[in-house]
């Protein structure tokens, strides 16, 4: 049984946040490399089945906060797994939109099964109520912190 020593890091509210995250991350990428997946291809993946129109590319790196540089980093990857296409938008032809395929939907059902267990570990031991509210909170900050 691992004791947790009292730590002046404790009353950091960053460090905190940084380790429960880290906790839940890796916990998730556990889950998701049976599909060979990591959470931010699986986060991009999720967006992309989740808008049947495609999304662009900045608004992945603007939902997801990552560099635009990054996202294109993580659509060739889905792309060359045939998990995603590009394809012009009817609005820009400049701009091009990250469309979930047939297989990338098919993978996203289950690779969300294993990533939603995943995530009990870390956070099993919270009550519902505390989930919607630890949900909450971190939403806003989120939200504000635009």
């Amino acid at each position: 049984m691992e004791v947790l020593m009292v730590h002046p890091l404790t009353d950091d509210l960053g460090f905190l946040l940084s380790r429960a995250s880290g906790a839940v991350v890796r916990s998730t990428n556990a889950a998701l490399a049976t599909h060979g997946l990591r959470v931010r291809q699986y986060s991009v993946l999720v967006l992309a089945c989740e808008t049947p129109d495609g999304v662009t590319q900045r608004d992945l790196a603007d939902v997801l906060g990552l560099d635009p540089s990054q996202v294109v980093l993580l659509v060739d990857e889905l792309a060359g797994r045939a998990l995603v296409e590009r394809r012009p938008s009817e609005a820009d032809r400049r701009t091009r939109l990250v469309v979930a395929t047939d297989a990338g939907r098919a993978l996203r059902v289950a690779a969300e099964r294993d990533a939603t267990a995943a995530v009990e570990g870390p956070l099993g031991l919270l009550a519902e109520a505390e989930r919607d509210r630890l949900r909450d909170v971190l939403t806003r900050i989120w939200t504000a912190a635009g």
